[in-house]
Formats: C-alpha cells, sequence, structure tokens
C-alpha cells in the first residue's frame, strides 16, 4: 500500500495511492488515524477504498505524507561517518563510540515538506542535501512504545519513506564547535516523499539479516553524484526504534531517518574525502534534487533563494564574580 496527502482544488486530501490516481481514505479517516490504529486497519481501508474516486496524480499536487509526531535522525552509514570525519588528507577518522549505539539527533517537524517543493536555506555558502530512507512508527494495540526490544519494535514498522535531511554545513559546523547541535544549520527544511510504502510491501526487499536490500541514488540537477544500497547500514529499522524507545517513548507518526547513505549520499562526505576541496560544489539557489529509492519512489526539491537572518548581539559577558564567603 502507498499512503499519501495531497492538494487538490485547495482542499487537502488524504488516503491510498492506486495505481495513478490517488483515492480518499473511506469513513473519513486521516493518515494520522491510519497510524495509530496500525497496519490492519490500513489494509482494510485499502480493501473498502473506492476507486471510483480517484483522481489521478498528474492532477494533483502531492504534501508531505504525515504530519510527524517527531523526527528523529541517525547516522548510521560507516562509508558516510568515514567522508563526514576525514582529516585534510581524505584519512577517516571514526570514533569507537560511533560503533557502539546508533547515534541521532531530534529535528525540527514544523518545517516539513513534500515532493516538488521549492525550499529556502539560511544565507549559507555550503547548501547540501543527504539521501536517506526513514521508518514511520505505526501503532500497536496494548503496546506503549516504551523500552521495546528489537522483536517488538519490528511490530512499530508501519513504512518507510524517502528522506532528504537539507543541511547547511557552514552553520552547522559553527554551532557544534559548542558541543551542542546539529541545529540551525538543519532545522530549516526536511523532505518527505512522495508517499509512505507500508511494510507489507516492502517485505520483499528485506534480506536474511533485516536489512531492506534496495538501491538509493540522487541527482543534482540531472546528474548522478550518489548512490548506495539502503542494506549498508549498520543497525536495522528495528533496532534503531528499540535504541529510540530506551527509557523513552515512540509514538504512531514517529519518524526515523537512517541517516544519510555512503559513496556520495551528501556533498560534504565527498567534500570530506577530497581533502575539503567542494567538489562538487555546494548547492545554489535553483538547483534540483532529485532522490530515487527502489520501492519507495522518487522525492524532489528545488533550492529557493536564501534567508537571511535578523541580527541578534552577542553574548553579554557578565563580571567576574566577587568572592564568596560562606555564612552561618
Amino acid at each position: 500500500m502507498r499512503i499519501a496527502r495531497w492538494n487538490h482544488a485547495g482542499t487537502t486530501g488524504e488516503g491510498f495511492v492506486i495505481d495513478d490516481g490517488v483515492v480518499p481514505f473511506p469513513d473519513g479517516f486521516t493518515v494520522a488515524d491510519v497510524l495509530s490504529a496500525g497496519l490492519g486497519t490500513a489494509s482494510e481501508l485499502h480493501s473498502r477504498a473506492d476507486p471510483h474516486r480517484a483522481t489521478p496524480l498528474s492532477a494533483v499536487t502531492l504534501l508531505a505524507p504525515l504530519v510527524p509526531a517527531s523526527i528523529r535522525d541517525f547516522a548510521v552509514f560507516e562509508e558516510h561517518v568515514e567522508g563526514m570525519s576525514a582529516d585534510e588528507n581524505g584519512n577517516p577518522r571514526v570514533g569507537a563510540a560511533w560503533y557502539e549505539a546508533p547515534t541521532f539527533y531530534f529535528t525540527n517537524p514544523h518545517q516539513v515538506f513534500g515532493t516538488g517543493r521549492r525550499i529556502r536555506p539560511p544565507a549559507t555558502e555550503r547548501l547540501d542535501f543527504e539521501l536517506e530512507a526513514a521508518v514511520v512508527v505505526g501503532g500497536v494495540e496494548g503496546r506503549s512504545g516504551e523500552d521495546l526490544d528489537v522483536e517488538a519494535a519490528e511490530e512499530h514498522v508501519f513504512g518507510y519513506v524517502i528522506m532528504n535531511d537539507w543541511s547547511a554545513r557552514d552553520i552547522q559546523a559553527a554551532e557544534m564547535r559548542n558541543s551542542l547541535g546539529p541545529a540551525k544549520g538543519k532545522d530549516f527544511a526536511t523532505s518527505l516523499g512522495p508517499w509512505i510504502v507500508t511494510a507489507d510491501e516492502m517485505a520483499v526487499h528485506r534480506d536474511a539479516d533485516g536489512f531492506l536490500a534496495v538501491r538509493a541514488e540522487v541527482y543534482v540537477n540531472d546528474e548522478l553524484v550518489g548512490e548506495d544500497l539502503v542494506s549498508n547500514m549498520a543497525w536495522t529499522f528495528p533496532e534503531l526504534i528499540a535504541y529510540a524507545s530506551r527509557a523513552s517513548r515512540v509514538v504512531p507518526g514517529d519518524v526515523l531517518g537512517s541517516g544519510t547513505v555512503g559513496n556520495g549520499g551528501c556533498l560534504a562526505e565527498l567534500w570530506g574525502k577530497a581533502g575539503g576541496d567542494l567538489v562538487p560544489p555546494p548547492l545554489s539557489e535553483d538547483d534540483e534534487v532529485r532522490m530515487v529509492v527502489e520501492g519507495l519512489g522518487e522525492l524532489v526539491g528545488t533550492v529557493g533563494r536564501a534567508r537571511h537572518p535578523h541580527a541578534l548581539p552577542p553574548a553579554r559577558r557578565r563580571p567576574a564574580p566577587r568572592a564568596r564567603r560562606r555564612t552561618g
């Protein structure tokens, strides 16, 4: 099953993509409702979807296929980490801690865009994309989503979507020098789409170890820049869900990105391997980024005009503290 949200004649629709058309969910269900109810409900609704109510895909504008409850973005492709950690000679410096657990950060669920959208980055000299696959969490009756083991986490895999974690690398590098982040280097835009493909449909692509053995490609202005297999992840998607739920909770509508694939899944990886040379060049206005993942479809985004920030003053430096005396 493919699940989508769209705009048609000024009205938002939510439902299934069937053949070359979109069909609303029966009974007024929304994507959020279906994610909460789980795959069984999605299958039952699909059996009752009325193809006579279909609108051609060519007549609608696809939106992001869900409004995420949260977005966690991991970094689980070793080759990508090698490129991002490379020294000035292009030699990788992957720390031992990376191998111990799947690291992630939270990004902004309020700046999510669907395929075909123009995104407006901050003023940056190093605009980049990140080619990722992401898992969408669904509800499981009687389960809270807390402290899941891997087997239980697998039941929460509702489906998958292509994800582009747009990144301003110069802003990201500056803020991470303070041992926090990434934040403003990434929270301006995340693209998701074109639709959610349910776990049952993607099961045919899972290998014996539980990885999605599908090909992922990214093109800039129709030139192939990077390509990899999603199965080169160091942890499976259920393992990512289980880790995210440790002493915490995952809920329906959470999106967990795989992190950038290797072999050119982003420009910064290639810059690192080249010893810092900006080849290929950073993205600029009107560049088109097209991502294709086997079984999931095609996600397109175009770079729009940059946003220039309002000025902020530097930090107020407090005076040196006076000597403190113990009292009492």
